[in-house]
């Protein structure tokens, strides 16, 4: 019934959050934080991941730019700590944006799955993440030979959950909505930009978020997306 899969990256195939989570830590010892009053990476880190996603949710909504998310993240994450050390805000967040893109852990049962639907669908991604950054991302993770095309909000000018960009990703894919699934983690960009614009679709949903307009499949586990494909 489908040629053509479309994956989100972030938190649907690469594992942001451990990632991530790896990145704070090795920068929470690089900067010396705990000299200056953070008591813990761990602390850090959960307080960056809660900060980092509402400035991508906000990004997501036309709120902010790129820009702004690179330059205020780690500011607010120091703002909401109670600790004022604006001489290591630039420095951390290039020092961030050079580690967190090599890292290569992927969600459980990603690779496999990418491995099951290797050859007999067209793969490709949509993201809203910066290209480069992606990039390196895939690379790192091993993954990149699985996608034709990479579809970003930069050369889509568009973001999910715009339609443009899955018009944009179906044009340059040779395809149209029957014959494309879209999958990916996040509900309102992934699940209702494509429902917008006539693709079937598949929320992973490891959490069991309820939604009120349902997806085409709702699952909890790689494996189950397995025994559909």
């Amino acid at each position: 019934m489908y040629k053509h899969l479309f994956f989100d990256l972030d938190h649907t195939l690469w594992d942001f959050d451990r990632n991530s989570a790896e990145c704070i830590t090795e920068l929470y010892d690089t900067f010396r934080l705990a000299d200056l009053g953070i008591e813990s990476a761990a602390e850090f880190s959960r307080q960056f991941v809660a900060i980092n996603r509402q400035l991508w949710a906000d990004f997501d909504k036309n709120l902010i730019e790129h820009t702004y998310i690179r330059k205020h993240r780690f500011p607010l994450v120091f703002r909401a700590m109670g600790v004022d050390e604006s001489a290591v805000h630039a420095d951390m967040n290039v020092e961030y944006l050079k580690l967190l893109p090599r890292k290569p852990h992927l969600l459980e049962s990603a690779k496999e799955l990418l491995d099951h639907l290797n050859g007999r669908y067209t793969m490709h991604i949509i993201t809203n993440g910066f290209a480069e950054i992606q990039a390196v991302k895939m690379d790192s993770a091993e993954i990149a030979h699985y996608f034709t095309h990479v579809i970003t909000s930069e050369n889509a000018n568009a973001k999910k959950p715009n339609p443009l960009v899955f018009q944009y990703a179906m044009e340059i894919s040779g395809t149209n909505p029957s014959e494309s699934l879209m999958i990916g983690d996040n509900y309102e960009a992934d699940i209702l930009g494509a429902k917008g614009v006539g693709l079937d679709t598949v929320f992973y949903n490891p959490q069991g978020q309820p939604v009120s307009d349902p997806p085409t499949y709702d699952i909890r586990h790689w494996k189950e997306l397995m025994a559909i494909l």
